[in-house]
């Protein structure tokens, strides 16, 4: 098939709407549902990301993309018992591409409501089970198992959007885009992200273990198809916390940073304490939590409303008790996509436990960067590479 005719564009009025290919066939199969626009603009965005990760770390990779952005992107590592408490993930032993999506899904659920999911490997049932309790747009993979499709097909009263992409399709070394009416042509930007492009470490602390590689090029991976500017922190195989589409670089660190602390956040003994009341959906546990977490939790808290959601009224977590916990989160990586200009970022990144930073340098004050990280025993690769993405 050359061309997939689509019912709109970005927007209901923008029609005619389709994808199609100058030459050849489309690399992709649409196996159940009826994908739109933007719906293909994730997959394809999010498709070459966990392909990336694939290919620089030999291991199943999976991303959770919202509107051309990912809220989260993971390695298919062990879930912990309390990763799956707070990802609602089910008992027993699941497939890394599960474990993967889980854990992408879980970097920020309040964000993914609704996602386009990718995974580099095939979806087994593992995975197809956990997707069809979400809320989720649609899902890209190389391929599809009997029974993960059929339980995909039940979703969304049979309407879930399931794409097969060829794991064997290159694009042409040129891309083109329309903006007004007017042709921009670029290299597609094919850069490999490994571990050479952390090799020039440019702190006092030189001490850089594999774990840390890996979430250094997962961050940076998922910088590279990331709405610019854009800032991600990583921990143990996965991003906890993604700034997208910011102005400032400042704002991207405080942004993607936030959402770290929510992560961890999540972790703490009240909220896993917390008892909510039976047959609570999935999205209504997530924003009560968010709720319970953040400065509005008097809203959930207010008589009459907190007996919808819990089921004993649940003790305030108090500003004292979140910066205590906060403080003890460590070893947590953070890749920028363009330089730090200034050493207030390395400080926002160090506030929510900040040990590794990738990010290109070239500033003017890079001694100013470097000299912040050295004053927190920080480990700070330049890459030498900036990671744009538009």
């Amino acid at each position: 098939m050359t061309e997939l005719e689509l019912k709109y564009g970005c927007n209901p009025n923008q029609k005619p709407a389709r994808i199609f290919m100058e030459n050849g066939d489309l690399p992709l199969e649409v196996l159940n549902g009826k994908p739109g626009y933007i719906n293909f603009m994730d997959a394809l965005n999010s498709w070459q990301l966990v392909r990336a990760l694939k290919k620089s770390t030999g291991l199943p990779a999976a991303s959770s993309f919202k509107h051309v952005s990912p809220a989260g992107a993971a390695l298919g590592l062990p879930l912990s018992d309390v990763e799956r408490h707070i990802y609602f993930a089910p008992e027993g032993e699941l497939s890394p591409i599960a474990c993967a999506y889980i854990r992408a899904r879980g970097a920020d659920r309040l964000c993914s409501f609704g996602d386009w999911a990718a995974l580099s490997d095939v979806c087994d049932a593992d995975t197809a089970r956990f997707l069809a309790l979400e809320v989720s747009d649609g899902v890209i993979a190389p391929g599809y198992t009997d029974e993960a499709l059929e339980i995909l097909k039940t979703k969304r009263k049979g309407g879930y959007n399931v794409v097969k992409i060829d794991p064997d399709y290159t694009p042409t070394p040129i891309e083109r885009r329309n903006i007004f009416g007017i042709t921009f042509e670029q290299g597609y930007n094919d850069l490999t992200i490994d571990e050479k492009m952390l090799e020039h470490i440019v702190t006092e602390n030189r001490d850089l273990p594999q774990q840390a590689k890996h979430d250094m090029i997962l961050s940076l991976i998922t910088l590279k198809y990331t709405q610019s500017n854009s800032v991600c922190y990583v921990k143990n195989g996965m991003t906890i916390g993604v700034g997208a589409g910011q102005q400032s670089r400042i704002h991207c660190t405080r942004l993607a940073g936030n959402k770290a602390d929510i992560w961890w956040l999540r972790q703490h003994p009240k909220v896993l304490g917390l008892q909510f009341v039976d047959g609570i959906r999935r999205p209504d546990r997530d924003n009560a939590i968010d709720l319970y977490i953040s400065d509005e939790h008097d809203d959930v808290l207010a008589e009459g409303v907190w007996q919808n959601t819990f089921k004993v009224r649940p003790d305030v977590l108090t500003e004292e008790e979140k910066k205590n916990w906060i403080a003890q989160m460590s070893g947590v990586t953070v890749g920028s996509d363009a330089f730090f200009p200034f050493g207030d970022n390395v400080e926002r990144a160090f506030k929510s436990g900040a040990k590794y930073i990738a990010q290109p340098g070239g500033s003017i004050r890079d001694d100013q960067v470097i000299a912040t990280a050295d004053r927190h025993d920080m480990v700070m690769a330049f890459t030498g590479i900036r990671l744009f993405h538009h």
